[in-house]
């Protein structure tokens, strides 16, 4: 299905209209995922615009995850972004699992390290005291879609490394077998590009859009129980956020 393009005088480069004309379409259901998009050769004679002016409107969809392209093969329509609530704790296995998705975890590192300042001012622990420090891979539907590199303090949780992270979740373990209950946790998001480390374990192009979550844990007692950084792969999710309506007196 081709866009359908008005040529009138706007200030909006034809490249941006045509960006939006299948940004709607994908939106609409008109253009469902795994749907073959034309060429770019298709598309800018049935426009009657520079293929020069497609390319550029499909790296504006493929820098929002809407589309892939596959060498030899031509460009498609990508699987919907998956919702992620910002402003609530995310227990992934629950959450994904109870929409239908099949989950999994893959341990890449599990190391005892002393802890940075910065990572002792987050945890309120003192500069040097040991934390376990793991990076872990999880997936859905057997596709990589989350790094998470998570830091707790190994006074709160000694011989951690001793449970199975990739069959059990990482609160699972802090309730059953410490008796410390995640209760609140101060998130920040930012977006970052893909290091090349990174890149290879998402499956995604070095300095591909990832967001990361920065997360610090307090338990039910109010102490810092946890320090993470999660990355989402950006093609894949999208992080959304209910507002209420703030009314204030207008004088």
């Amino acid at each position: 299905m081709h866009p359908k393009i008005t040529h009138l005088a706007s200030s909006v480069p034809l490249y941006i209209q045509i960006a939006e004309k299948l940004i709607s379409q994908i939106e609409d259901g008109q253009l469902l995922p795994g749907d073959k998009l034309p060429t770019e050769r298709e598309l800018s004679t049935s426009l009657e615009v520079q293929r020069a002016t497609v390319r550029q409107a499909f790296s504006v969809l493929e820098d929002r995850g809407l589309i892939i392209r596959k060498r030899g093969s031509g460009t498609y329509v990508a699987e919907a972004k998956i919702e992620r609530e910002a402003t609530q704790l995310f227990a992934f296995t629950k959450i994904m699992t109870d929409r239908g998705y099949k989950t999994g975890a893959k341990v890449v590192s599990c190391v005892k390290i002393e802890a940075s300042s910065h990572t002792a001012k987050v945890l309120q622990i003192a500069a040097g005291d040991p934390i376990y420090y793991y990076h872990r891979l999880r997936l859905l539907n057997d596709e990589p879609l989350m790094l998470e590199k998570i830091q707790l303090p190994a006074s709160v949780f000694p011989d951690f490394d001793s449970h199975d992270l990739e069959r059990h979740s990482l609160f699972e373990i802090m309730e059953k077998e410490y008796g410390r209950v995640v209760t609140t946790a101060e998130q920040a998001l930012e977006a970052v590009r893909a290091s090349e480390y990174e890149a290879g374990i998402l499956d995604v192009q070095p300095g591909a859009a990832l967001m990361m979550e920065e997360r610090a844990s307090r338990d039910q007692y109010g102490a810092m129980v946890e320090f993470s950084r999660d990355l989402y792969r950006g093609d894949r999710f999208r992080f959304v956020v209910e507002n209420a309506r703030f009314d204030i007196e207008i004088k």
